[in-house]
């Protein structure tokens, strides 16, 4: 008799523990994903500052505070020297054209001026003498795209590695970042310009009621048992 009591009294102790164990981690994932949330919304709400403002002078240089930043700049293209990177875009597969400008200083800045399909990788439009790029400042995507390692040495390329590029095309003084070049006053020519994907998937508000929702059924889950335990 003594024995059984125990056991019916012990039981909730660690039921009790184990609850509220779960209720707190789940109430904090809960408060993480609300803070992710007012990050998110932040970060979308200054992207699109960045995008709709009047462009500024490319830079030396880039940190994540520039990217999607509008820019400007002035050179002359080495069309010789364009990289073709494999694409899927809202036009189909194709390859970005990613061509060196090299500015009146002598430094090097990667323009992606592009889209082409895979049909017309050799005929596109490769203005000559000084031109003006203006579009939307991009950070190097290092590594290759997703399964799929870039291959310079056969010339194969999955994502806009500007390091690698460089390397590869023997550019000195290249800026660590490129341009998504604007769309040109003719959409259809080639290369095709303006078509930045800038989308940013916000689902943090439906995880953190999922969570909070799952600290909810654990607790009315404990207080559910608790209330037989009681019973005689």
């Amino acid at each position: 008799m003594t024995s059984h009591s125990q056991g019916r009294a012990g039981f909730p102790v660690g039921l009790t523990l184990i609850a509220a164990l779960l209720f707190a981690g789940l109430c904090a994932l809960g408060v993480w994903q609300v803070e992710r949330l007012a990050w998110k919304r932040d970060l979308i709400a200054r992207v699109d500052a960045r995008i709709h403002a009047a462009p500024v002078a490319a830079p030396g240089s880039a940190t994540n505070a520039d990217e999607y930043r509008r820019v400007r700049a002035t050179g002359t293209f080495l069309h010789d020297r364009a990289t073709l990177v494999q694409a899927s875009t809202v036009r189909g597969p194709g390859f970005w054209v990613l061509t060196p400008l090299r500015r009146p200083d002598g430094s090097i800045l990667l323009v992606n001026r592009g889209f082409v399909p895979h049909d017309a990788r050799t005929r596109y439009a490769r203005p000559a003498g000084t031109v003006r790029i203006t579009g939307l400042l991009r950070l190097t995507e290092p590594g290759g795209g997703f399964l799929r390692s870039n291959d310079p040495a056969a010339d194969r390329w999955y994502s806009r590695d500007v390091a690698a590029i460089a390397a590869a095309r023997t550019l000195p003084a290249t800026a660590d970042y490129f341009i998504d070049a604007d769309a040109g006053p003719q959409p259809d020519a080639l290369p095709v310009g303006g078509l930045t994907v800038i989308r940013f998937p916000n689902n943090h508000l439906v995880y953190a009621l999922t969570w909070f929702s799952l600290a909810a059924m654990v607790a009315g889950a404990y207080i559910l048992l608790m209330r037989q335990s009681r019973r005689p």
